[in-house]
């Protein structure tokens, strides 16, 4: 199947273009306008630093919906004790960075983490810290369009501290009617919180709908 070589003109292919393992261009730029386009077509960029930029949208999709979130009674209890302080919003450089260099194979390069730190700067890109003793040690981040929450990556230096971090921002998410988590490819970590695949075509009409919603740009709190 083709994979389509993008111009300097900001557009994608449809996704439904894609080859069966989701690749379905190369080329481009990571121009928030691109960025925000492709996430809206149900598409992320995902490549190694030797690589040009890459798009994909894979078939199936895994996504969460925060209502169907399993935690278990173990994780419950870390939350309960308050040994973690979350916060959102207060140190996306620092998570997107961690989230980089916990990864031997990064595909978040310096160039991915200027892009999506523009998108933070705009209202767009959002990160959850999870803070013990005044000390960053786990968090994620991601984008939020309409009613749905594009994850794109996390760490943790402590256990369970990423996990804190992700059943809060669920919480937080289901709290503010949201539709769905979009975790983009399949993981067994994923989908032990309640994550299931659903078929590309299904995916797009549900961020469709999710999308009529005016997007909640700017910094986020738990409290909002």
């Amino acid at each position: 199947m083709t994979v389509y070589l993008l111009s300097d003109e900001i557009g994608f292919p449809p996704p439904h273009g894609a080859r069966s393992d989701g690749l379905l261009a190369v080329g481009g730029d990571l121009s928030p306008k691109r960025l925000l386009l492709a996430y809206r077509q149900g598409i992320f960029p995902w490549f190694s630093e030797d690589e040009p930029i890459i798009w994909w949208s894979p078939d199936p999709r895994l996504v969460l919906y925060p209502r169907e979130i399993r935690v278990s009674k173990r994780l419950r209890r870390t939350i309960r004790k308050g040994e973690f302080r979350v916060t959102m919003d207060k140190a996306f450089l620092q998570v997107i960075s961690s989230c980089a260099k916990a990864r031997t194979d990064t595909w978040i390069v310096d160039e991915m983490i200027e892009a999506y730190c523009k998108l933070h700067e705009s209202g767009f890109a959002h990160s959850v810290e999870t803070w013990r003793d005044g000390e960053l040690v786990g968090g994620l981040y991601g984008i939020s369009l309409g009613r749905c929450f594009f994850g794109e990556s996390m760490f943790t230096r402590v256990s369970n501290a990423s996990k804190v971090a992700f059943v809060r921002l669920v919480e937080h998410l289901e709290g503010l009617s949201f539709d769905m988590i979009d975790c983009q490819v399949t993981s067994d970590h994923l989908v032990n919180f309640g994550a299931k695949e659903i078929p590309r075509t299904l995916f797009l009409k549900q961020l469709a709908k999710s999308l009529k919603t005016p997007t909640r740009r700017g910094k986020w709190r738990f409290d909002s």
